[in-house]
């Protein structure tokens, strides 16, 4: 949260998702409640803050509510989201509804600066069932010059009622050059040609092409792309042992990285073989619940990369 916060002063990109907003402020029928959507890691929650920042009047960094907002610290802004488990030393995999709750009480209560109260929420997606229902109870009776913004990469998976309640904003994948420029200002001793190998490669997510360059001469990619072909079983446990020391850092990157690789895969049969392509695509479902039973429940890592790489390789010699 505090790299979005800060982040938000020099958003790159979305200017056309940021102006729509803008236009809505200026006409007087401000959408109660926004849900910003669009891949992960593309910059949604610091335009989220920016978003926040423009209604607080806190967009001059120097100003006392652009110093507030930075630090986290407005009265008027509630920002949401996992909260990061200490004893685990990671963040939690769901929003819970304790989370949520006291989303209500600040949203009734008066702007301390006389003005908006604004709550963002990141993930939304990731709110179990009782933070969903919790959030959908205020989202029915909201109160004036108070907004909710919301962002996700996967809205699906959000009740149909919280999305029928809401504006949805489609912010789009950032252009190469917009990622370079993100990359420059975020990593600047990053090699350039590192940065070129990458950019191509993130498909328009800023975020994803920061993982990359941790990958190293993209050892991780490497291993997923190999996965899709299909591995011996002494070759899916030398990998998964590699990438079990990577940490978690490595973890979410090879998981992102394989389900690339299967759509990638799934894209190319899909004229060939629809067969195939679906199963592929089926494949690449599997995966992320593989990855979240992991995340979630605190599972071995290295079991869930055996069994990603094992269902991987199943789909790609289908």
């Amino acid at each position: 949260m505090d790299e979005a916060r800060r982040a938000s002063l020099h958003v790159i990109g979305h200017n056309d998702a940021f102006r729509t907003f803008c236009d809505a402020i200026a006409s007087g029928r401000l959408h109660h409640a926004w849900l910003l959507t669009g891949p992960e890691g593309i910059g949604k929650m610091p335009l989220a803050f920016r978003m926040g920042r423009r209604l607080l009047n806190a967009e001059d960094p120097n100003g006392s509510a652009g110093r507030l907002v930075t630090a986290g610290s407005h009265p008027d802004l509630l920002a949401v989201g996992r909260a990061f488990d200490e004893k685990r030393q990671r963040f939690r995999g769901e929003i819970v509804a304790d989370d949520i709750r006291p989303i209500n009480s600040f949203m009734h209560r008066t702007a301390a600066e006389g003005g908006w109260r604004v709550v963002l929420i990141d993930t939304a997606e990731a709110m179990n069932r009782n933070a969903a229902n919790a959030l959908l109870k205020i989202l029915e009776e909201p109160p004036p010059r108070a907004i909710l913004i919301l962002t996700s990469a996967m809205p699906g998976a959000l009740l149909p009622t919280i999305r029928s309640r809401v504006r949805k904003l489609a912010i789009a994948p950032l252009g190469e050059s917009d990622v370079r420029a993100v990359l420059r200002q975020n990593v600047p001793d990053a090699e350039p040609s590192e940065i070129e190998r990458v950019v191509p490669l993130a498909e328009g997510s800023p975020g994803r092409a920061m993982s990359l360059l941790a990958d190293k001469n993209g050892a991780i990619g490497n291993i997923a792309r190999e996965a899709v072909r299909g591995m011996p079983i002494g070759r899916i446990l030398d990998a998964a042992e590699t990438l079990a020391r990577a940490g978690e850092t490595g973890f979410a990157l090879f998981f992102t990285l394989l389900g690339t690789a299967l759509a990638d895969a799934a894209r190319t049969v899909a004229a060939q073989s629809t067969a195939r392509g679906v199963r592929l695509a089926e494949a690449w479902q599997q995966i992320a619940e593989i990855r979240a039973r992991a995340e979630n429940f605190n599972l071995d890592k290295q079991e869930a990369i055996i069994e990603a790489l094992t269902a991987a390789g199943e789909a790609g010699s289908f």
